[in-house]
C-alpha cells in the first residue's frame, strides 16, 4: 500500500512539475527538460508490463492535455515503457536472483543507468520532437531539440537520482 501510494505521489507531482513549470522552460529556444519520463525510468521491475503501460499511457496522456499536444507524449512514454524491459537487459544484467527491483543508480550503478536513461531518453525524444515537428524538412532544429532536451532532461534525471540516493 506504502509503495503504491509513493507511485501515485510520484504521477502527480511530476506530473504537475512538467505542466506547471517545466513546460515554460525553452533553453535556447530549442532544448526542454521532460522530467515526466523519470516515472517510466524508476518504475519497479515489480509493476506488471500491463500496468506499466497504463501509467505510461496516462502519464502522457495527461501531460498533453494541458500542453495541447494531441496524443504525441502519450506515444512516446508508452513506446519507452514497452521497450523499457529490454532497455534494462541491455545495460544490467542481474546476477540469476530474479528478484524485482527499481531502476536507479543504487541498483544499477551509475554506469548501467546513465546509459539505460541515456538511450531510453533519446529514444522518447526523439519519437516526441519528430511528431510535434512532422518533418524532416528543418533536419537541424530537430536534432538540436532532441539532443539538448536529452542532455537536459538526463541531468534533470541525475540529479534527482543523486539527490535521492544521500
Amino acid at each position: 500500500m506504502n509503495r503504491t501510494l509513493s507511485r501515485i505521489l510520484t504521477f502527480v507531482v511530476l506530473a504537475l512539475v512538467q505542466v506547471f513549470i517545466l513546460n515554460k522552460i525553452h533553453l535556447f529556444g530549442y532544448a526542454t527538460p521532460l522530467l515526466y519520463l523519470y516515472f517510466i525510468l524508476t518504475l519497479g521491475q515489480d509493476v506488471s508490463r500491463n500496468k506499466l503501460m497504463l501509467s505510461a499511457f496516462a502519464l502522457g496522456l495527461v501531460i498533453d492535455v494541458f500542453s495541447n499536444t494531441f496524443g504525441i507524449h502519450a506515444a512516446a512514454s508508452t513506446l519507452t515503457a514497452f521497450l523499457r524491459p529490454a532497455l534494462i537487459r541491455l545495460f544490467f544484467l542481474r546476477g540469476g536472483d530474479g528478484e524485482p527491483f527499481t531502476p536507479g543508480i543504487h541498483a544499477m550503478g551509475v554506469g548501467a543507468f546513465v546509459r539505460y536513461a541515456l538511450l531510453a531518453t533519446l529514444l522518447h525524444h526523439t519519437l516526441v520532437f519528430c511528431l510535434e515537428y512532422f518533418s524532416f524538412a528543418y533536419l537541424l532544429p530537430l536534432a538540436i531539440s532532441i539532443g539538448g532536451s536529452t542532455l537536459l532532461t538526463l541531468m534533470l534525471v541525475m540529479a534527482i537520482e543523486h539527490v535521492k540516493g544521500k
